[in-house]
């Protein structure tokens, strides 16, 4: 889009576009001026354009300030190929993991280094839970998340152990203590958490497999582990397989 400021005629719907694509991995929240900067779009423009998607939900604006992308646009992701795909091949299975459990059961992606929230199947008797569809979560205290983290990348990896928030009092945020927890998980095919994303909340997940790629992973959440996870992690491998051999 570069050029567009200075190139009489640039349509409007040119420079919406530009303004939307100036969000990426690295660049999740930013100002009106970074906006219109990455966009080449003249501020005042971008300032009126800005304005206008924020009323239609397709951005958001923080008290900071900042812009982040809204749940419009999610909705309207959601209907792409890749995620709307893995929602509905994903969906019975889960359906069929609520049913036998009535736990809360999460279907998630990675999204940069964030766990990124596809499917949630909750019902009464489930533990109160943070996420929600289309929210995105720390990788280092959810179940699904450390899935997703041990399959990471190793620069993914990197950067998600330099910084360890604490989110209650048993989140992990020793470094070496999670990497040791990303080995079991790549060796024992599943991960769980204590109380380290919600108090009261535990969960086991497991990775789903398309080929030799983890492009998702599914997970449960129980007031407790202890008696239950050896049951769940086998109803859990067993939809991810079905889910696997569905996606390919």
């Amino acid at each position: 889009m570069a050029g567009n400021s200075a190139r009489p005629g640039v349509s409007v719907t040119s420079r919406v576009l530009a303004l939307l694509g100036a969000f990426d991995e690295r660049h999740r929240a930013l100002t009106l001026t970074d906006l219109a900067r990455r966009a080449d779009v003249p501020v005042p423009t971008a300032h009126r354009l800005v304005r206008e998607l924020v009323a239609g939900d397709a951005l958001a604006r923080r008290p900071s300030g900042e812009y982040v992308v809204g749940r419009r646009l999610w909705d309207v992701g959601l209907l792409a190929p890749v995620e709307a795909g893995l929602r509905r091949v994903a969906e019975p299975f889960l359906h069929d993991i609520h049913a036998a459990t009535r736990a809360t059961v999460h279907l998630a992606v990675r999204d940069g280094d964030e766990a990124l929230y596809l499917e949630r199947m909750s019902g009464r008797s489930s533990v109160p839970v943070v996420s929600q569809i289309g929210s995105t979560l720390p990788l280092h205290c959810t179940g699904v998340g450390k899935v997703l983290l041990a399959h990471a990348p190793d620069e993914v990896q990197v950067r998600v152990l330099g910084s360890l928030p604490r989110v209650t009092r048993y989140t992990i945020t020793q470094p070496g203590l999670l990497r040791q927890q990303l080995t079991r998980v790549r060796r024992d095919g599943f991960a769980t958490t204590t109380e380290e994303m919600s108090l009261g909340a535990c969960s086991v997940a497991v990775p789903v497999w398309r080929g030799d790629e983890v492009v998702a992973s599914i997970g449960v959440v129980v007031g407790a582990l202890k008696r239950d996870r050896p049951r769940l992690v086998v109803a859990l491998q067993v939809a991810a397989q079905g889910i696997g051999r569905s996606l390919r």
